[in-house]
């Protein structure tokens, strides 16, 4: 068997992997790992996303952490961040957001925070692993843990996500696509109380239509509506809105390593960018390296996935990092990427120069980026092979400072990931081609 924890929780096909009866023992395991001693009873907060499998698999977590001894705090469905905030603010022992993010309905996950609304570390996560299963004594009587709603949980986290905004949003317009996901109430909500004039779309949720032809993983309907309806922005959010992708009014794709450059730039000016220095991942794209060095900005690197950013940013005390992908993490005000956050300071961005998106993003070029994905038997073995090793120096060489090479092992498939920027896409493409038959040969 396979690690049960990915980068992002557990997840899999609703009622096939993810079964009810999974969801209630891994409650219980989380419950006997995270739930601290107190003398009273340990709380936990479970949310989800709207799709229709939550609702399922909420109630078999609930009653795996209620029969675990842990009161539960319901809070609804609210997105990701919204529910690892509320863990903080309720200080409960844990948190569990049900929600597949930007996944096809048809899958769910289990997210689990610790105490404060943290992410797990990987030990806490194996910890929780090996308990998956255990049998033993369980309470009983006034021991079992009692269920109740936080009638006042969205707002709560509106008013958290309000003390976060800079500058009033008066004279905006904005379209923002909900995905028909998480964020459908909250979103919307979120930037008309901070001033904007906001036209919501996909924000009408069934359980079904999470993620289907919407969202940061579907831009083409908000780029329409966008240039339709004449509006200084877009904001995208993924299922479970801890993302964030912009489109300026011309229709461009503002991706996360622009949203970075905007933001980091602001912060640098206004002294909130802590040791000007920026977490990225090491996918983010050369351009956003470039435009940080000339604004006098450093750029840290980390691995893959938002909770490596999290330790480069606790590991520096550092007020800024994110993804290429639209997760953005302020730890002054959040333990995890938080879309709404993003969407309301990059538009106070906009609102407090008056300058319209298209110009504050382009601060970065971006430099074409081709990834090749090259299916291998040993991942580990064939990255670090000489011949491959050879290769990528002669490539690196032959860009010099005018592009990159990435070659890494997939965290999850047996895969070799061959990416090359340059500032010409035909040049990028024959160089990782040229890479990718090396290891494909190995």
């Amino acid at each position: 068997m396979g690690r049960l924890f990915g980068t992002d929780g557990v997840r899999g096909l609703a009622n096939a992997e993810l079964t009810a009866e999974f969801a209630v023992q891994v409650a219980q395991a989380a419950a006997a790992t995270l739930a601290r001693p107190a003398a009273e009873k340990p709380t936990a907060v479970v949310g989800r996303d709207p799709r229709a499998s939550g609702e399922m698999l909420e109630a078999a977590v609930v009653a795996g952490l209620a029969s675990a001894g842990v009161d539960v705090l319901r809070v609804g469905v609210l997105p990701t961040p919204a529910v690892a905030y509320l863990t903080g603010a309720l200080d409960a022992c844990l948190g569990v957001m049900i929600s597949a993010s930007h996944n096809p309905m048809p899958d769910n996950g289990i997210k689990i925070f610790a105490a404060g609304g943290r992410k797990l570390g990987d030990d806490a996560e194996d910890r929780i692993e090996a308990a998956v299963g255990a049998t033993g004594a369980r309470p009983t009587g006034a021991s079992i843990g009692r269920i109740r709603t936080v009638d006042d949980a969205a707002e709560r986290y509106l008013a958290h996500v309000a003390s976060a905004q800079v500058h009033p949003l008066t004279g905006l317009k904005v379209v923002v696509d909900c995905a028909n996901g998480a964020a459908s109430d909250v979103a919307p909500r979120a930037y008309a109380a901070a001033g904007a004039e906001v036209l919501a779309i996909h924000a009408d949720p069934d359980g079904l239509n999470i993620n289907d032809d919407c969202g940061s993983t579907h831009l083409e309907s908000l780029r329409k509506a966008v240039v339709d309806n004449d509006a200084d922005l877009g904001l995208a959010h993924d299922g479970d809105a801890d993302r964030c992708l912009a489109i300026d009014a011309g229709g461009s794709v503002v991706d996360g390593d622009a949203i970075m450059s905007v933001l980091a730039i602001a912060m640098a000016e206004s002294g909130e960018l802590v040791d000007r220095t920026l977490v990225a991942t090491v996918m983010s794209n050369l351009g956003l390296h470039l435009a940080m060095r000339d604004a006098g900005i450093t750029v840290r690197t980390t691995a893959v996935g938002d909770r490596y950013v999290l330790e480069g940013l606790a590991e520096g005390g550092f007020s800024l990092g994110g993804e290429q992908s639209g997760h953005i993490v302020l730890p002054g005000f959040a333990t995890t990427g938080d879309g709404i956050l993003t969407g309301l300071r990059l538009m106070g961005r906009v609102a407090e120069t008056g300058t319209p998106l298209a110009e504050l993003a382009s601060a970065m070029t971006t430099l074409p980026q081709i990834l090749v994905n090259v299916r291998v038997t040993d991942k580990a073995a064939v990255a670090a092979a000489p011949a491959v090793l050879d290769a990528v120096r002669a490539v690196e060489d032959e860009l010099g400072d005018s592009g990159r090479v990435l070659l890494r092992p997939s965290g999850t498939e047996q895969l070799v990931r061959v990416m090359v920027e340059a500032s010409d896409v035909a040049e990028a493409r024959r160089l990782a081609d040229e890479l990718a038959e090396v290891v494909a040969a190995v």
